[in-house]
């Protein structure tokens, strides 16, 4: 495969701009890095997030977009500018690798869609999940009819995390949903569709004094079941049971958890139980391979662009999802959702 050459803008405190340049530079037989762009003050911001950078030379915006040697960008500013950097490059007809889930208007994730499809280019999100091969699995079982009939979906995206971060999630519209959620709300979309309705139900805990909506859920509507996302921000131990469960009128599958760190890389323990007449069915075990979380789907995004393979999540997708995430996080048909 023919090399991409590529530059990165912006990075972030708490999101992965970080380990997206660093899986850049992991890549050299897939990427040319021509430079990146810092154009929201990121280095006087966050300084402990700038250093992957040294080495590499600074350009601004402006310079990327009218490099025509650049065929693609990462987004990977803070959420809020997120849209506007990858509405940009859209307009420069470049590919677009974007930081989940995008800015927080609807309106501006529309003209982005918009400007995306107009160009033809690739528009890829960091929805790392969507990389997992355990995730994968599951698709396949589900499109394949494996599993039967789909019931339900729950899936939970939960962790301990710092006060400073779940301070920091009160920018946005449902807080904790807004940030991790939207990881799970894209788990549930992929397998069971658009819902029939969405009830939020997110909620400030209150822990050290903190008001942001720091616990995110919400229940999916469809026409034979409910379906749950939960993130929560305040959960000892949460990280370990992050997890998706998929129950289906032959088989339920569980990851859980979804991710365990390892030497040598990432896996996923599965569980698979066939026995609808046995209660105590311990289930069929087993554990994913060795996976990155950033260099697997940057990996694709050059495969996608160089003409290697195709997108399985289109334009209306990536629109449609962005749409369930607002609703899950509260906002009204308006589809504005900055905190002000």
């Amino acid at each position: 495969m023919r090399k991409v050459r590529i530059a990165q803008i912006g990075t972030s405190r708490f999101s992965h701009g970080l380990y997206i340049f660093e899986s850049l530079k992991n890549q050299p037989d897939i990427f040319e890095i021509a430079g990146y762009a810092l154009p929201e003050n990121e280095r006087e911001n966050f300084p402990g997030q700038t250093g992957c950078f040294d080495g590499y030379r600074e350009m601004t915006v402006d310079e990327i977009m009218n490099d025509p040697t650049i065929e693609a960008v990462a987004v990977e500013t803070e959420e809020k500018y997120l849209t506007k950097y990858a509405k940009t490059a859209a307009e420069h007809g470049k590919h677009v690798h974007m930081e989940k889930p995008g800015g927080l208007s609807l309106n501006d994730f529309e003209g982005l869609i918009g400007k995306m499809k107009k160009s033809g280019k690739v528009f890829h999100t960091g929805y790392m999940y969507r990389c997992n091969p355990a995730v994968r699995e599951v698709l396949r079982q589900v499109r394949s009819g494996e599993l039967g009939e789909i019931i339900s979906v729950e899936a939970q995206m939960n962790c301990s995390e710092p006060a400073d971060l779940r301070k920091w999630l009160s920018k946005f519209p449902g807080g904790m949903m807004f940030f991790l959620g939207c990881h799970v709300v894209d788990l549930v979309f992929s397998i069971m569709g658009k819902p029939d309705r969405v009830i939020p139900y997110n909620r400030r805990t209150g822990k050290d004094g903190i008001g942001s909506e720091d616990f995110g859920m919400a229940l999916f509507e469809y026409k034979n079941g409910i379906s749950i996302v939960k993130a929560n921000a305040s959960e000892v131990g949460g990280f370990a049971r992050r997890q998706l469960v998929v129950v289906g009128t032959k088989a339920t599958v569980e990851l859980k958890p979804l991710e365990i760190f390892t030497d040598s890389g990432t896996v996923t323990d599965v569980s698979i139980y066939r026995k609808a007449d046995d209660w105590w069915d311990p289930g069929e075990k087993s554990r994913s391979g060795n996976f990155g979380r950033y260099d697997v789907m940057m990996k694709e995004f050059a495969e996608f662009v160089a003409g290697e393979a195709v997108n399985q999540y289109t334009y209306d997708y990536e629109l449609e999802l962005y749409r369930t995430l607002l609703e899950c996080c509260g906002v009204g048909s308006e589809g504005e959702g900055e905190k002000q």
